[in-house]
């Protein structure tokens, strides 16, 4: 096991969290977003002296990686690296969409059948979203869904799916199927974030620190087909 420094800044919750062995041993969050610029540095301060006054061996810095604001990303990816570029650490990405999924599977009984649909919101009807099973296999990729009454439905008629995030909250008018549910209160959070961390440490899955970039939801629209804008 490692400990690992975690930096949650793709939504309006700025979030910073520190484990150990598995497990969250500190963490701070600002859910009154977004005020990034002010909290991320004070919360890291605060996270790199928990560490330092009890001569816990930091192993890396995680940052959450996108689909999110691109201010919130730009902050959040600059402060990683400016640590792993002062302490010679190890950086690794996580994708937000699966930092979301975390406490879902920790904290909530589901189906061996389920499939996750985290969404982040964007304009009018539209949600950035991905399915995945409970293994956190990529069911569908990111995509820009503009949602209404058909959408998921190759996925709600075979399986209970579970839709949650900041965007969920907008389609449940939309998105009536008898399989669809819709969870409250989820976001991504820094202690959520150690799970995905730790598999990472394993494979040795590490961004280059001089070149890495968040995935930003700005760069995803231009990429996608005029309809969709």
């Amino acid at each position: 096991m490692s400990c690992i420094l975690h930096i949650e800044t793709s939504t309006e919750v700025c979030s910073v969290a520190v484990s150990e062995d598995g497990l969250a041993v500190f963490s701070k969050e600002d859910l009154n977003g977004p005020s990034h610029a002010v909290s991320l540095g004070v919360f890291v301060d605060e996270a790199l002296s928990f560490v330092d006054s009890r001569a816990m061996p930091l192993d890396a810095v995680a940052v959450s990686c996108g689909p999110g604001s691109y201010t919130g990303l730009r902050i959040g990816v600059s402060m990683a690296k400016g640590i792993c570029y002062g302490r010679n650490l190890p950086l690794i990405g996580l994708p937000t969409l699966e930092v979301m999924c975390v406490p879902v599977l920790l904290h909530h009984d589901l189906p061996d059948d389920a499939l996750l649909c985290p969404m982040i919101d964007a304009r009018r009807m539209e949600v950035y979203a991905a399915v995945y099973d409970r293994a956190l296999n990529v069911r569908r990729e990111i995509a820009a869904d503009i949602v209404d009454g058909h959408s998921y439905a190759e996925f709600l008629d075979r399986h209970p799916v579970y839709f949650f995030g900041n965007g969920a909250a907008k389609c449940r008018e939309q998105i009536t199927h008898r399989n669809a549910h819709f969870l409250d209160d989820i976001r991504p959070l820094g202690k959520w974030m150690f799970p995905l961390a730790e598999k990472a440490m394993v494979r040795q899955d590490f961004k280059d620190v001089a070149y890495f970039e968040p995935f930003y939801l700005k760069e995803f629209v231009a990429s996608q087909p005029k309809k969709l804008l």
